[in-house]
């Protein structure tokens, strides 16, 4: 008989926690995972989280006096330390495959090496520098909006492109529905809204749009999205919605 646990929602939460994070939880049952792709809803929380534990660190170093960089730079430490860096590896592992193939064979295959090549490195570098940029230019809230925004982003490639690989992190969560990703935009939405008022519209538009590009560059070069290209995707929407929030 089927375990009716599977079917209770709370699950997702820390199931998508525990997925995306390195946030120790307690041992989760078995069924928490049973069906992980429609966690999927819950990984704007986990932004939402991960915003609200950055906002608090960088109000307290910043009430001690440290100037806006060095702040900033301590938050995205903190946020790579919480993450696991999984973000930052799927961007390497994803510029160095788009890029450094000449087939979706030959592209997924340098993106499964663990080695790093030019590609990945200036992307870590370039990545990590707008990011680093951005954090210090920004408010708390709106800190907060683009790690949400960023992670809303994920669920709809999973909902819409096909598994370019027969195995990997992606495929093994599986691919949810069209619901649960709308959920997780509608949620994202509405916590950017509470957070940053008019100027989160123009923030999901530009996210939008950056989430777009990398969904059709992922099926033009390999048919389809992979962990990596999710890890990429939320790091590309982060910094174009704090470009935004820079802008505006």
């Amino acid at each position: 008989m089927a375990d009716n646990k599977s079917d209770i929602w709370l699950w997702d939460v820390p199931a998508a926690f525990v997925l995306l994070t390195r946030v120790p939880l307690p041992a989760l049952p078995d069924h928490a995972f049973a069906q992980g792709g429609r966690a999927v809803w819950a990984y704007p929380l986990v932004g939402l989280v991960l915003g609200g534990m950055a906002a608090v660190l960088g109000a307290v170093l910043s009430g001690l006096g440290l100037p806006a960089m060095l702040v900033a730079g301590l938050v995205l430490a903190a946020l790579v330390m919480l993450t696991g860096a999984m973000h930052e590896d799927g961007l390497a592992d994803t510029a160095d495959g788009l890029w450094g193939g000449h087939t979706a064979a030959r592209r997924l295959e340098i993106m499964r090496d663990s080695r790093i090549g030019a590609y990945g490195v200036l992307a870590l570098v370039l990545g990590t520098g707008l990011r680093w940029l951005g954090y210090a230019e920004v408010s708390g809230a709106e800190l907060v909006a683009a790690l949400v925004v960023s992670r809303a982003a994920m669920p709809p490639l999973m909902a819409t492109l096909p598994h370019a690989r027969s195995d990997g992190l992606s495929r093994s969560v599986g691919r949810p529905g069209m619901g649960p990703a709308a959920i997780a935009f509608g949620l994202a939405a509405l916590i950017a809204l509470g957070m940053t008022g008019a100027g989160a519209v123009t923030a999901l538009l530009v996210g939008a749009g950056a989430a777009l590009g990398m969904a059709l560059l992922a099926r033009a070069k390999i048919g389809g999205q992979t962990g990596d290209v999710l890890g990429a995707t939320q790091i590309v929407v982060e910094i174009a919605v704090l470009i935004t929030f820079i802008a505006l």
